[in-house]
């Protein structure tokens, strides 16, 4: 005989019971006392700083509202920015060489593009501006012409600039460059693109993305430190306020209208950053 084994009928499911209003559950968000009452005491603390300014006598506001649009501040502003382009053009046309160099295969080469950025990094920029001033006690005549007449102030101050900036540039050149991934370049190679058409085409637009944002720094640091050639006498927008506090004694206020250009232009320089690293960095997670 066959055991027959008897199939229970299965029941089916229990209805699920339908939750009212009072059993859902409610997510509420997490209470951040702490940050909140952080966040009202440095409020405060910034509305007393800025109270404590504005109504404070000493920083002389109406003498800064005064001689922020005169004629010899605005001439001072004028060469700031001027040396500033200029230095930065010059800087990164010398940079560029110099990273060509570093990332020669030439070892030659390749060590003299080191020790330019070697030499010009361990050095401040005053001791480089002070040496290129005294240049006169190494070689008194260049081509025939003294040096005294030669080299200026200005002319002066755009050579250990420019000199001090293209250390900097190459090193931020050269990493963009670095960063691009050695496939792409394969990739032009295989296609047949020359030398010149693989950097212009595919290096450089890639290699921008990591170039601009140091690029941007340098270009506000090396307008903030343009006020150092005021050391050698170069009328910059430092060295235009402090003839005039030298004249009049009131050294806070013209102080206070050099920092107020150098914070415009920085800030209008950061927007401009902005924007062209959004332009380069088109098609990458990171574009905003």
């Amino acid at each position: 005989m066959s055991a027959q084994t008897d199939t229970l009928p299965q029941s089916p499911p229990a209805p699920l019971a339908k939750s009212d209003g009072a059993d859902r559950l409610r997510i509420v968000p997490a209470r951040r006392t702490g940050q909140w009452t952080a966040a009202v005491a440095v409020l405060a603390l910034l509305a007393l700083v800025l109270n404590s300014v504005i109504r404070n006598d000493a920083f002389q506001w109406d003498v800064v509202a005064d001689y922020f649009t005169t004629a010899a501040v605005l001439r001072g502003l004028g060469l700031t920015l001027w040396l500033t382009a200029l230095v930065m053009v010059l800087g990164f046309a010398l940079g560029i060489l110099l990273a060509v160099l570093r990332l020669s295969a030439n070892r030659v080469l390749r060590s003299v593009g080191w020790g330019y950025v070697w030499l010009f990094r361990s050095t401040p920029i005053l001791v480089q501006l002070l040496f290129w001033f005294n240049i006169g006690a190494l070689y008194p005549q260049i081509l025939g012409v003294r040096t005294v007449n030669l080299l200026g102030p200005v002319t002066v101050a755009v050579i250990g600039l420019t000199l001090h900036e293209a250390a900097y540039a190459a090193e931020v050149v050269r990493g963009g460059i670095l960063s691009v991934e050695r496939g792409q370049i394969e990739a032009a190679q295989s296609l047949g693109l020359g030398p010149w058409r693989r950097f212009h085409r595919i290096v450089l637009p890639q290699a921008m993305r990591s170039i601009v944002p140091p690029a941007g720094n340098m270009l506000i640091g090396t307008l903030k430190g343009t006020s150092i050639v005021s050391i050698i006498a170069v009328q910059d927008l430092l060295y235009s306020v402090q003839l005039v506090y030298h004249r009049t004694y009131q050294v806070i206020p013209l102080l206070l209208v050099a920092t107020i250009w150098y914070a415009v232009v920085t800030s209008l320089l950061s927007i401009g950053q902005h924007y062209v690293e959004r332009h380069y960095a088109r098609g990458t997670a990171g574009a905003r």
